[in-house]
């Protein structure tokens, strides 16, 4: 894809997340922690992206390295994924474990909050970029 959109996102200290442009377009972020630090720079950033989303998109967070998903995590996500902008994503989360996704769930599903971008919650990487793959017309 040659007019991918720029990624305007650059590493900070102590943030612990990462941030690359899928060859399909869309951003791999990779989470190291979720410290509130991290939290509030990543909730800016989505924020700040989903002002310019025209296009459907595929994005994929790496939480695999986290052990635990705090509350306020969830909730923060939530927020961002309830702008309109976020109707025109697919987001791939993958965790650590089972255990994990459960907790995410439990969280999420306690709040009849809308979101705008269709999720999915993953424990393997594979079933992720294949759930990812599908034609964006394809959303459920």
């Amino acid at each position: 894809m040659t007019d991918q959109k720029p990624l305007n996102w650059t590493p900070a200290a102590g943030i612990g997340y990462t941030v690359v442009r899928r060859p399909d377009g869309g951003m791999t972020l990779t989470f190291t922690n979720l410290s509130d630090a991290t939290i509030q720079h990543w909730h800016d950033f989505a924020l700040e992206h989903l002002l310019g989303s025209d296009r459907l998109t595929r994005n994929l967070y790496d939480l695999r390295q986290v052990g635990e998903i705090p509350e306020k995590a969830v909730r923060t996500a939530m927020d961002a994924n309830s702008d309109p902008g976020a109707r025109n994503i697919r987001l791939a989360v993958v965790v650590a474990n089972q255990k994990v996704a459960e907790a995410i769930r439990e969280i999420y599903y306690s709040v009849t909050a809308e979101t705008s971008a269709a999720i999915k919650i993953f424990t393997d990487m594979d079933a992720a970029e294949t759930w990812l793959s599908r034609p964006l017309d394809q959303i459920a």
